[in-house]
């Protein structure tokens, strides 16, 4: 990812772990990308689903474009991912199969000015995972503090 960056999942990273991440394009309207280049949108609540050989992006917040009066977008509405077919079958796939779930992770503008969707094909973590997960982070902080002073 090299672009400009629109909105961020950071909780995702908490409550999901990783297994494979793609980028994505979506199906916008006008409106939509002028709000989006004014820096505003919410991903924090939103989840990809698969349905009839497409994905969809669900409940991503795109606010509506001040300056588009009667023309503008439902803010929440459910916006068509653009991915390869194989993709879009092994993601499908690996949601029906093993029980995974499909993240959106990051909304950018890349190079060409172009919006795309880092998504994440992720298992969810159980309680004990998410503690185990923050002493381990900690504890490579005070590995990094210790190596700093004694450095």
């Amino acid at each position: 990812m090299n672009g400009r960056l629109v909105a961020d999942n950071r909780k995702a990273r908490h409550h999901y772990e990783f297994i494979d991440t793609l980028e994505a394009g979506l199906v916008l309207t006008g409106t939509e990308v002028k709000s989006l280049r004014n820096g505003q949108a919410n991903i924090a609540e939103s989840y990809a689903s698969a349905e009839d050989g497409e994905i969809w992006l669900i409940n991503a917040y795109i606010p509506e474009y001040s300056e588009a009066n009667r023309f503008n977008h439902d803010p929440r509405r459910r916006r068509k991912l653009l991915l390869h077919r194989r993709e879009m079958a092994r993601l499908a796939s690996a949601v029906q199969k093993e029980g995974m779930t499909i993240v959106p992770n990051r909304l950018y503008f890349n190079d060409r000015g172009r919006v795309k969707l880092q998504i994440a094909l992720a298992r969810g973590r159980k309680t004990h995972d998410k503690r185990e997960e923050a002493k381990k982070r900690d504890w490579q902080r005070e590995q990094a503090r210790l190596m700093r002073e004694k450095g």
